[in-house]
């Protein structure tokens, strides 16, 4: 199967060959058709050079083994593991779209889909966890971005079973200790490349692993989704070794100032070199994710229903000003019809006084319009009152 263009139109078991998908130290994947089921799948064939070594064809099988024991949306789907004139082959699901690291190419993705990713690749590794199985190879390139937007993780070559009881061991067909005498070799760089700079400082430094191994790997890919950049940069393995072992990433935050607070934390505490430190259970990682989704997609809905209300402001200080200028008119209107009015009638006597005694006699009559102050005498004189004083 090496020579792809020969393998094209070939039929392995029920299996016809369509096309090359890609290909890579561990495996050569090809699109088939089920002739069968009448549907179309992925083919990973071992590399004819590594089919007959023991380390290649062991991390090939417990690929296998592994992936067919967990029955997760975000885990691809392990349908069938063969074998054609001596080549073993594992057949898959089909998944169109592509890898997180080509998602990535240097820049950070958005929150809300750095959200959406991270909560999917937790949930699986929940349920990887659960059965006991450690994936320990979490990185950008294990991870499948479908066009849909799913999250699945792929290869589980170097998964390894965590210890416990002989039911959950013989439910994959592998043993409850260590799978194999030498399997640290598994992940050196000549096996794996690049995986060092996700590995957790346990990994690093060969310890013996549990589930939270993965959750630091898992920080290092929410890291580089969230900034763009490595969280353990190196031109050299001792270089990187060292950053894991020793040094504090730059804050996701300086990197990428729109990041959310909570999300810089909850990066960080997966990234506790002190496993106990760190999130225990990938469950526990998911819930904050899902947490934090929900207040950002809320603090959109709330920015969103802001926006919608602020055009109402013009509106409302035009109301007021239509309301002043009503007023205004009102009392120009109160005014016209005060001075427009028709003349008030004349005031009607009352009382008539002598006020004179020198021969000329003045009789002034006394009004009820005591608002104007007016008296007009009956001689050819008028005297004015204002308001007690009279002016001749």
């Amino acid at each position: 199967m090496a020579d792809s263009s020969s393998s094209i139109g070939q039929t392995i078991s029920h299996y016809r060959i369509v096309e090359k998908l890609g290909g890579g130290g561990m495996g050569v994947v090809y699109k088939a058709e089920d002739t069968k089921l009448g549907r179309y799948l992925a083919i990973k064939f071992l590399p004819p050079e590594l089919a007959h070594d023991h380390q290649s064809l062991e991390r090939f099988q417990r690929e296998a083994r592994a992936a067919s024991a967990l029955d997760h949306p975000n885990i691809c789907t392990i349908y069938e593991v063969g074998e054609h004139e001596g080549h073993p082959f594992i057949a898959m699901q089909l998944l169109e779209g592509r890898t997180l690291k080509s998602c990535i190419e240097g820049k950070p993705l958005d929150v809300e889909k750095l959200l959406e990713v991270a909560i999917q690749i937790a949930d699986a590794l929940a349920a990887a966890h659960a059965k006991g199985i450690i994936h320990r190879d979490i990185k950008p390139a294990n991870i499948f971005v479908t066009d849909r937007g799913d999250a699945k993780i792929l290869d589980f070559g170097l998964a390894k079973l965590a210890t416990a009881g002989p039911a959950l061991a013989g439910s994959i067909g592998a043993s409850a200790g260590p799978t194999v005498t030498d399997e640290q070799h598994l992940t050196s760089p000549g096996m794996a490349i690049g995986t060092i700079s996700y590995m957790s400082p346990e990994q690093a430094r060969g310890e013996e692993l549990d589930a939270r191994t993965d959750l630091f790997s898992l920080g290092v890919v929410l890291y580089e989704v969230a900034t763009g950049h490595h969280a353990f940069p190196g031109n050299t393995t001792a270089l990187i070794f060292d950053a894991i072992l020793n040094k504090t990433p730059i804050s996701p935050m300086r990197l990428n100032p729109r990041l959310p607070a909570e999300l810089e934390r909850i990066i960080n505490k997966l990234l506790e070199k002190d496993a106990d430190l760190r999130y225990q259970h990938a469950s526990e990682l998911r819930a904050d994710l899902k947490r934090l989704k929900r207040d950002t997609d809320s603090g959109k809905a709330t920015a969103i229903g802001k926006v919608t209300i602020t055009p109402a402001v013009p509106v409302k200080n035009h109301s007021r000003f239509w309301v002043a200028g009503a007023i205004v008119l009102l009392l120009i209107l109160a005014l016209a019809t005060f001075w427009l009015r028709s003349p008030t009638p004349l005031p009607r006597v009352v009382d008539s006084t002598q006020i004179t005694h020198d021969g000329f006699l003045y009789e002034c009559g006394v009004y009820q319009d005591l608002a104007r102050h007016k008296l007009q005498c009956s001689g050819t004189r008028v005297v004015w009152l204002w308001p007690t004083v009279l002016f001749r």
